[in-house]
């Protein structure tokens, strides 16, 4: 029996929804919808108590619950549930094929920032040595970039009174006349 209880269980049930949904105002209909199905799967996967919260929700079956707005969600779900333990998972029996572009790209983004996050890893496992010699590098790059920061500084102070105590040259305006004189 200890063998049993590992394996985890798979089932496929298709879920009525409509007679949930019709039973609220039309702008909650969509959540309904969504607890409707929880509901039924903790009821027929005889989850203790009868617990909701361990009844997992896939992010794709939710978006298509929610895809036409709240007030239309499908009145009727085709779905696959996985046991394993005390956490029931539920997700679509046949994915659709822009699910599964979906999911490939969101598994494409996620491997992209964990390779990011040990790349990131890696420098900090360096010894301590390099670090504070790096340290000191980048004190001395910062006081050199504030000398020269304080010096355009100064120069351009020096500019600005050149340019106030210096006298102006008035432009001599010609005024063009037309040839033709008639």
């Amino acid at each position: 029996m200890a063998e049993e209880k590992a394996k985890p269980i798979e089932r496929e049930y298709v879920i009525p929804l409509r007679r949930e949904w019709l039973k609220v105002e039309e702008y909650r209909r969509a959540g309904r919808a969504a607890k409707a199905v929880k509901q039924f799967i903790a009821k027929h996967m005889k989850i203790p108590e009868r617990d909701v919260g361990k009844v997992k929700l896939d992010m794709y079956l939710n978006n298509e619950i929610w895809f036409r707005g709240k007030r239309h969600p499908p009145s009727k779900i085709k779905v696959k549930v996985i046991k394993e333990g005390d956490i029931v998972k539920v997700e679509f029996v046949e994915t659709p094929q822009y699910v599964k572009f979906l999911k490939a790209k969101h598994e494409r983004l996620h491997k992209e920032a964990e390779e990011e996050k040990k790349e990131e890893a890696k420098p900090e496992e360096k010894p301590r040595e390099e670090k504070e010699i790096k340290v000191e590098e980048k004190k001395t790059e910062v006081e050199k970039e504030k000398s020269v920061e304080e010096k355009q500084i100064k120069e351009a102070k020096e500019e600005k009174k050149v340019q106030l105590h210096a006298v102006k040259d008035k432009k001599v305006e010609i005024h063009r006349r037309s040839m033709n004189r008639h």
